[in-house]
């Protein structure tokens, strides 16, 4: 699914008029879509007050024409124009013809009306600006945008979705005036845009649902974005096969190289991720102290004891050890709770970086570099040209900042440049973690999560993260396939534990157990589609 700027979705709808479907076809369908998204939501309008904030151009026609089909099918709606409707106005006049009540915001100069409108409506839809106007709000469509946003925390309020766009928020860049509302719930007309997926436009937005509005496929216009949102269907058509006749093998050996003394916890999760992902085998490397801990916490994982260092970190002689098991794995997944020191520098250099002509087996594999790893990677001069791997680095922001030397608001300036640019520059899979995380591919085309979840800023998440991607890998898939499922799953496992448990207080550990139901789920969606 593309997420698109304002002025690709100006090219998408001249190129769909072109192609035999005119605006006012989409504007129709984009109404009836609305009004049956308020519907679904309602369960039935038949006799329920809704109230539709209308404005001055394609925004408010479509918030007309849901406003008709919700009249049509027996609720009392009320259109308030907030600002001018044309002259000759045809959307306006189907909509009277049906029963719909107009008012105007310029014969209600205290509001007055529309407090009332506002007190009695069950659902109120906001169809005032969309993605043509990025200018301070001001007059009258200020003053109703500032008087729904004041009935926020009231619990008495009714339901607010926005139509494509809350007002006020920029449809390219995700700021927000400050009379823009925050809203239950955003449904996007065609296609996702890019301000509702980048903060703080996205925590206004609500919940964001996108709806067909009937624009033609295999648009060149639509082909040539770089930019897309992870969908159900999108990663259930790739999760690894599970055939009948498989064994273990089947599914590929993970090698999750991670852990140091007082790190303990993170290799664990890493480790324990991946066997629940559903890698085939699953080894954990780690130092010594650390291997009978976590021999004692993980049954089904293989233990691989390597050399450390004084202080129970990875010692650089280990990379010549994991080097001769030659032929054992599939995939690795190297850092968590690895440490940061001069050794463990020399440790990643040894297992990633070619010492010479061609390259050692283990260090051509598919291979996932998180947290601390991330660290000692940026210690390396020219790492890039010297790693021979297909490489995934998923870095936080703060890690990112570490690579780049760009400050942390730098990278959150604009996470979806920073990502791609850097993915090129690294010839990397770049997963930038945070809300709404960024996966970037080496070739420019960039996906974003559409999860924001508060239950995964808590220690150890990252980990189980590392652990998802590389059972993808071992299974198969492609670098920036297996970053795209392992975000997915890792945040449907996330909204998985929050229903039950809510968003604060669960740990990183909970993940675990909700990762098959997670993976179950979306074949289930898959089959059911």
């Amino acid at each position: 699914m593309k997420i698109v700027t304002a002025a690709q979705m100006v090219a998408i709808e001249q190129a769909s008029e072109q192609n035999g479907v005119p605006t006012d076809q989409l504007m129709e369908n984009a109404g009836l879509a609305v009004a049956r998204a308020a519907r679904d939501r309602l369960g039935g309008v038949a006799g329920a007050n809704i109230l539709v904030l209308v404005g001055p151009g394609n925004n408010g026609a479509d918030g007309l024409v849901s406003a008709r089909h919700l009249r049509r099918w027996g609720g009392e709606v009320t259109a308030y124009v907030v600002a001018g409707r044309p002259g000759i106005d045809p959307k306006m006049d189907l909509a009277r013809s049906y029963g719909v009540v107009v008012v105007s915001a310029d014969d209600d100069t205290k509001l007055t009306s529309l407090d009332r409108l506002l007190s009695r409506s069950r659902l109120v839809i906001d169809a005032v600006l969309g993605t043509g106007r990025a200018r301070p709000l001001q007059g009258a469509v200020k003053k109703v945008m500032l008087r729904l946003g004041a009935l926020r925390g009231d619990p008495n309020r009714p339901a607010v979705i926005a139509l494509d766009l809350p007002t006020g928020l920029n449809s390219d860049t995700g700021e927000a005036d400050p009379a823009c509302p925050w809203v239950d719930a955003t449904l996007a007309l065609g296609y996702p845009k890019a301000g509702l997926l980048r903060f703080p436009g996205a925590e206004r937005a609500g919940a964001l649902h996108v709806l067909d509005i009937g624009v033609p496929p295999g648009l060149r216009e639509e082909a040539e974005i770089g930019l897309e949102l992870l969908t159900d269907d999108w990663v259930a058509h790739r999760l690894p096969q599970r055939p009948l006749n498989s064994h273990k093998g089947t599914f590929g050996h993970a090698l999750v190289v991670a852990g140091s003394r007082q790190y303990v916890g993170a290799a664990y999760l890493a480790a324990q991720a991946a066997v629940r992902a559903g890698a085939g085998l699953t080894t954990l490397a780690s130092p010594q102290s650390v291997y009978p801990i976590a021999a004692a916490k993980s049954d089904e994982a293989i233990h691989f004891p390597l050399p450390e260092d004084a202080e129970g970190r990875i010692s650089p002689d280990a990379a010549a050890v994991i080097h001769a098991s030659d032929g054992r794995y599939s995939a690795i997944a190297v850092g968590s709770g690895l440490g940061w020191s001069i050794g463990t520098t020399k440790f990643l250099e040894g297992l990633l970086c070619r010492s010479g002509e061609g390259s050692d087996r283990v260090g051509a594999l598919p291979t996932l570099v998180d947290a601390d790893g991330l660290n000692n990677l940026s210690q390396l001069n020219d790492w890039q040209r010297r790693v021979g791997c297909p490489l995934v680095l998923t870095p936080h922001p703060g890690e990112m900042s570490t690579l780049t030397g760009l400050t942390v608001e730098q990278v959150q300036q604009d996470r979806v440049a920073v990502a791609r640019d850097w993915a090129a520059r690294w010839d990397a899979c770049v997963v930038l973690k945070g809300a709404n995380t960024v996966i970037a591919r080496p070739d420019g085309l960039v996906h974003v999560s559409p999860f924001a979840n508060p239950g995964l800023a808590s220690g150890g998440t990252g980990d189980v993260l590392s652990g998802v991607i590389v059972a993808f890998l071992a299974q198969g898939l492609s670098p920036g396939d297996a970053a795209c499922s392992g975000v997915y799953l890792h945040a449907v496992a996330a909204g998985i534990v929050s229903k039950r448990m809510g968003n604060a207080g669960a740990a990183a550990s909970d993940l675990l157990d909700a990762l098959p139901k997670a993976i179950h789920s979306l074949r289930q969606s898959k089959i059911y589609a």
